[in-house]
């Protein structure tokens, strides 16, 4: 049996969950952290429309999440953002609004088999994204990849993980910094 892929992270610090639609950023964050650590730009679009899949509630569920996130890193919280997060306009606020609190960023990449990313996203129930969008996003993913974007962005870590074996047995620790 394979030696599960351990996450160091440091208590506090921001997690920004990296993938495609249909890579399983939202179970892997409720699989490691705690509810109430979550920023999930999903939730809220559903809690801003009533409904997840809702485009036109991005721009305010966004709003609120980025306010969240303000508010938790002044209190010094652990806080994990749940989103696509694939292109560098993503990522920036997120990045810079912990820079300026001291508090350090990790990304964790979910990184599949394109097909698979693709099939899971199909089979998915209720929100299911366009397979155009997906492969958009895709591509956008493998442009983050490219040798040392996101270390240059200012992520202290990245933790990039390519199977759903890996995902499976991930081991997070959190550690005091």
């Amino acid at each position: 049996m394979a030696q599960p892929t351990v996450i160091d992270l440091p208590e506090p610090c921001v997690v920004v969950l990296i993938g495609a639609a249909g890579a399983g950023k939202s179970t892997f964050a409720a699989r490691h952290f705690a509810p109430a650590e979550i920023l999930s730009s999903d939730a809220l679009r559903a809690m801003v429309s009533g409904d997840e899949s809702d485009q036109r509630a991005t721009r305010t569920a966004f709003s609120i999440l980025h306010r969240q996130l303000g508010k938790r890193l002044i209190a010094g919280r652990t806080s994990v953002v749940d989103a696509t997060n694939v292109t560098t306009y993503a990522r920036r606020a997120i990045v810079r609004a912990a820079a300026a609190s001291g508090m350090p960023v990790a990304a964790v990449v979910l990184d599949l088999d394109p097909e698979l990313v693709i099939r899971r996203n199909a089979a998915r129930t209720g929100r299911v994204v366009p397979e155009a969008a997906v492969h958009h996003q895709l591509a956008q993913l493998a442009r983050a990849l490219a040798p040392g974007v996101l270390e240059h962005e200012g992520f202290a870590a990245v933790h990039r993980l390519r199977t759903t074996d890996e995902i499976d047995g991930v081991v997070v620790r959190r550690h005091g910094a």
